[in-house]
């Protein structure tokens, strides 16, 4: 079993920085991928970034591409999204998510609770 706890979100006007950490317990962190996803009001789970389980390889949304930097550390069993010029449109809960590979919800097992991120014009 895997647990992720988000924290960082909060409160920040357009162009502003936030970073989200998430925690993860369970044996299976440090050989798993991990993603970020976020989900406004009223749509749908969207893909944000996953990373592989040694940092090789990163992949973005096209939305975040250049502006958002997802990292892990294993030894501290935590997954980091740096989240720089941010846009209103970035306003939404933000959850990490752990599993096989992807950037599809069904690609992966676990999530955290959330953490709401909101971006003010």
């Amino acid at each position: 079993q895997v647990q992720l706890v988000e924290s960082g979100g909060g409160l920040v006007q357009a162009g502003g920085s936030l970073r989200l950490s998430c925690a993860a317990s369970g044996r299976t962190f440090s050989t798993n991928t991990m993603a970020w996803f976020r989900q406004a009001p009223e749509k749908e789970r969207e893909f944000v970034a996953f990373i592989s389980w040694n940092s090789i390889t990163t992949y973005y949304a096209d939305s975040v591409k250049g502006r958002f930097t997802i990292s892990r550390d294993n030894a501290k069993n935590t997954v980091y999204l740096q989240m720089n010029r941010l846009k209103p449109e970035d306003t939404a809960v933000y959850y990490c998510a752990t599993g096989s590979w992807g950037t599809r919800v069904d690609d992966y097992d676990y999530w955290g609770q959330g953490t709401q991120v909101t971006v003010s014009s």
